[in-house]
């Protein structure tokens, strides 16, 4: 953010932020070529491949269904006390469904690099993301304390509830920790498995491995991130920016975006566009998120709206509010923003989302979604993929950053409080 002389504050432009380190390069697998031999009975696409995004993600419903079954029934071999109590849980939040963006962004990579392969690849790839991110939930939800995750108890809570009922001794909150520690890990195991295989068998393998490597690690630093400037009380934008971007654009749209195009053996040129397409939608996306966190509805949300305000979190939205109360001199707003201000009573949480609106940050962070999502679309379409294509890209990140629009202020701030 910047000031200018009659102290408008106006806020750096996020879609004009470099995009991320280089990807992979494009090229074939160290094992030189396909192996078909890695391919299963439960390979997806066998009554025909999907000609849209909506049709590749209903087709991957339908494989990461059956993936699952197919799973758990092998797992019961190993051990039915752990399939029952722990794979059970994390294949249910898994089917609780969500989304399901990032399987359409990889069709999406997939489609803007030509489309050339096995069109059943990229529905493994996204059922593979969305195993991925079911850890990444369970682990989140675990340090942030969030009582539930898609309508339903988080998992550490539907554990401690098992421990109240069932079990006799111990701590009902450690035995809940560590058992959802268990399935996130189980959760990314299974991410990894799919992963793997699917990668063994493409002639693009290491480029593929290359993406999803850069994006778990990622995420984690993503998630240490969140949770240190939560600690430091920080209230830095550019803080906020780095922890939006790490832990959640680029394994949101980034590296979806990347790991379909690689699947199609992009050139460079096309994989730095899909970057920064991916870089805006995903910004866009959790810039969203931010907004509905804090003004959102739970019934339609599947989480509370208040888990963000009552513990502090450094988003986005907050960062802005409280540089705009500085700027502004509205000295009650930063006092309500600050770090330990007060105790994070309902009334407390009132008064924080009462200066969020009279800073203008809400309506300032509704507009950068805007600018976010328009920016990413010109990205996709330099990669001169076909009109038909881009117009899908565009209903696809609108709809990813569609929630915004639902808490938009009616009546928006004035330009200079933009």
């Amino acid at each position: 953010m910047a000031h200018s002389r009659t102290g408008e504050v106006r806020m750096q432009h996020l879609w004009k932020a470099p995009s991320d380190r280089a990807g992979p390069e494009p090229g074939t697998s160290r094992n030189g070529g396909s192996n078909t031999s890695t391919r299963r009975a439960d390979t997806p696409c066998t009554g025909g491949a999907p000609t849209t995004a909506q049709e590749a993600v209903t087709a991957g419903e339908t494989f990461l269904h059956t993936h699952l079954r197919t799973t758990l029934d092998a797992l019961r071999q190993t051990d039915e006390v752990f399939a029952d109590e722990v794979a059970d849980r994390a294949a249910a939040l898994v089917r609780r469904g969500g989304k399901r963006l990032r399987t359409a962004f990889v069709w999406c990579g997939w489609q803007a690099a030509g489309g050339r392969g096995d069109p059943a690849d990229v529905l493994r790839i996204g059922a593979a993301l969305e195993l991925l991110q079911a850890c990444a939930l369970v682990h989140d939800d675990i340090m942030d304390d969030s009582p539930i995750r898609r309508g339903a108890p988080a998992v550490h809570v539907d554990f401690a509830r098992m421990h109240h009922e069932e079990l006799a001794h111990g701590s009902p909150d450690a035995f809940a920790t560590g058992a959802a520690i268990l399935a996130g890990d189980l959760a990314l195991a299974w991410a990894d498995d799919l992963f793997t295989e699917t990668a063994l068998g493409s002639p693009y393998g290491w480029c593929l491995h290359r993406e999803w490597q850069a994006m778990r690690t990622e995420m984690a630093a993503g998630q240490y991130r969140d949770i240190r400037a939560q600690a430091l009380g920080s209230s830095d934008v550019t803080e906020a920016v780095t922890v939006a971007t790490l832990k959640s654009a680029f394994y949101t749209a980034v590296r979806p975006l990347g790991l379909g195009a690689a699947l199609a053996g992009a050139d460079e040129p096309t994989l730095r566009a899909l970057r920064s397409a991916g870089r805006s939608a995903g910004l866009a996306f959790q810039l969203s998120d931010d907004l509905l966190g804090t003004f959102g509805d739970p019934a339609a949300t599947g989480k509370p709206v208040d888990d963000d305000l009552r513990a502090r979190k450094l988003t986005y939205l907050l960062a802005v509010a409280a540089r705009l109360a500085e700027a502004s001199g509205d000295v009650q707003a930063a006092l309500v923003l600050a770090p330990g201000a007060e105790p994070r009573s309902d009334a407390g949480i009132a008064r924080m989302r009462s200066a969020m609106e009279r800073t203008g940050a809400r309506a300032a962070v509704s507009a950068e979604v805007a600018e976010l999502t328009a920016a990413s679309v010109g990205h996709f379409a330099a990669t001169g993929a076909p009109a038909r294509i881009v117009r899908e890209f565009e209903a696809l990140v609108r709809r990813a950053a569609g929630g915004a629009a639902n808490t938009a202020p009616r009546n928006t701030a004035p330009r200079e409080a933009r």
